[in-house]
């Protein structure tokens, strides 16, 4: 789920930003300490979007810079658990896949594809399932839910598991497919409504 959040701290104009526009120089400074941090309360900082700046700073003795109170605003990421997201696979390995889910990726296991017995081949990108002959590969667009989430605090990876055996989940197309089936379904006389 994205977020747009307020958030409030403290930030140091170096001497070498003293000519740019204080905002400019407070949102750069922004960007730097907080953009690709996650935060275990909210999750991954995507980026920085606007600030407000106090003009007044303070100075510190020994410290040639200006320390100034910001509020501002990021925009941010926080996987939550059973949530629906579209992701595209960008690794295959021997076990599973990882999707590319916002600004992070998800780990989608073998166990968690499909009722049906698979097969990774890391070298051709692809995994492929025995009975149905349904594929998945790098590049492949899906849908899956989330599973597990584990966000440390102050770095620059999370844990994320996802799932697609559930219905109307997985591969874009087997969506597809499920959705034209169900429907097909209603819409017989005796059929499911």
């Amino acid at each position: 789920m994205y977020y747009i959040t307020t958030m409030v701290d403290v930030v140091r104009i170096p001497p070498s930003l003293f000519g740019t526009a204080l905002r400019k120089a407070a949102i750069n400074t922004l960007k730097d300490k907080y953009e690709f941090m996650i935060n275990p309360d909210l999750g991954y900082i995507i980026m920085i979007l606007d600030a407000s700046v106090d003009e007044m700073g303070k100075m510190v003795s020994g410290d040639g810079g200006t320390f100034h109170r910001v509020e501002f605003e990021a925009l941010t990421m926080y996987p939550k658990m059973n949530e629906i997201v579209p992701g595209e696979i960008v690794d295959i390995t021997d076990f599973g896949a990882f999707v590319r889910i916002g600004p992070t990726d998800a780990l989608l296991h073998l166990s968690q594809v499909m009722d049906d017995y698979l097969k990774s081949d890391v070298k051709a990108g692809v995994i492929v399932a025995n009975q149905s002959g349904r594929t998945l590969r790098v590049g492949s667009t899906l849908r899956s839910r989330i599973t597990a989430v584990s966000l440390a605090k102050n770095t620059s990876a999370g844990k994320i598991g996802i799932t697609c055996r559930q219905p109307f989940l997985g591969a874009d197309e087997w969506v597809d497919e499920e959705v034209k089936k169900s429907s097909e379904g209603a819409a017989e006389p005796g059929g499911a409504k």
